[in-house]
């Protein structure tokens, strides 16, 4: 790169991969990854979940229906298990994060194993149109369902990626791509008109193998559809963006448009230690300051229950969230959790100048 490209990239974009906007990442060093594994072997950390992840059967022949009904889809979310989610907005069925293989690993027979199945079945999914993956961390962007769902039966979906990720899937055979930098969009036409999909910026990093620690990019998603706005954080540390997306967004959430995000995707668990997690992964706290920074109307906690992966309880972030839900003054209902499998409907987003729209003619999703 040449002096006067560099002076025209991004602050986030570095010589050799990216960076975060408000706090410096730095790669844990094996001393470190030493130190907290002899400190939580000694403490006996993790300790047992006091209850199991709960987990409900999903509600297949309803999910089936609401995807194949386009115009008439109603907005809904299901919690698939830890990052992954199935949304359904503006005429689309989208997948965040899909990870349903029984190891968060590059190997089969050792890492994070899976709790708790899959809420829904990879070959029980209905069609997915749109995938969004937030980082390459093996937690999040799983290889083998990847692979799944560009084999599904009526095509492939489309993958939206962060800056770098398009290579990888590519060398997958995975070619209906889009790759994106923060704030950069990619509009996708919808049976209801269009949505438009933005990777906004989050506090993490990436890496996917030994020396290639942040050179690609990370980052959440935001969904914006006439019936639905929703906000994907990702996996993500707490820092400002959450109040700069907010701002970002601000004149397309006004009262009259709807007010502001509909529902937030927020992460609540894998927070332990936080001298080794605080700068990567929020705490539950931490958490309900993002609700609030965004000013989401509701807040879905995930990523958590599903794979052990750092110091606290399986089942400790809801147990927290539920302590600390008064003390921020959120309501109940405003910030919760769900069961595995389980599917959360929203009413579909009012605006003012809704009368004057007339959705585009469409039998199916089809993308831009």
């Amino acid at each position: 790169m040449d002096t006067s490209d560099a002076d025209h990239r991004p602050p986030h974009h570095r010589a050799k991969g990216f960076q975060n906007n408000y706090q410096e990442f730095k790669p844990k060093s094996l001393g470190e990854v030493l130190r907290w594994r002899r400190q939580a072997a000694r403490k006996g950390l993790p300790p047992r979940p006091l209850v199991p992840t709960p987990r409900v059967a999903p509600e297949l022949a309803w999910l089936h229906a609401n995807a194949a009904a386009g115009t008439d889809m109603a907005p809904a979310v299901t919690w698939i298990g830890h990052a992954t989610l199935m949304a359904q907005l503006g005429g689309l069925t989208v997948l965040t994060d899909p990870m349903f293989s029984l190891r968060a690993s590059p190997l089969s027979w050792v890492g994070p194993k899976r709790h708790v199945p899959p809420g829904i079945a990879l070959e029980e999914l209905p069609h997915v149109d749109l995938v969004l993956i937030s980082h390459n961390h093996y937690d999040h962007l799983d290889a083998g369902s990847v692979d799944a769902l560009n084999r599904q039966a009526g095509g492939a979906p489309l993958f939206v990626v962060p800056l770098g990720l398009k290579r990888w899937l590519a060398k997958r055979g995975i070619r209906h791509t889009v790759e994106l930098d923060w704030w950069k969009h990619h509009t996708v036409r919808t049976p209801k008109g269009e949505a438009e999909v933005t990777l906004v910026p989050a506090q993490h990093w990436s890496s996917r193998s030994v020396g290639d620690a942040l050179s690609t990019l990370w980052g959440g998603y935001a969904v914006l559809a006439d019936d639905c706005h929703l906000l994907f954080a990702g996996d993500t540390g707490y820092s400002r963006d959450f109040t700069d997306i907010r701002a970002h967004f601000r004149e397309r959430q006004t009262p009259e448009r709807g007010g502001g995000f509909d529902m937030g995707l927020i992460p609540i668990g894998a927070y332990e230690p936080r001298w080794f997690m605080g700068d990567q992964h929020v705490n539950v706290e931490q958490a309900l300051q993002i609700h609030a920074d965004l000013g989401a109307k509701r807040s879905l906690g995930m990523h958590w229950g599903t794979f052990e992966l750092t110091d606290e309880a399986l089942d400790e972030p809801p147990r927290r969230l539920a302590e600390l839900r008064n003390r921020h003054g959120v309501a109940d209902h405003e910030f919760f959790v769900v069961a595995i499998g389980e599917t959360h409907r929203l009413a579909a987003r009012r605006r003012a100048d809704a009368a004057d729209r007339t959705p585009a003619p469409s039998h199916g999703a089809s993308h831009e």
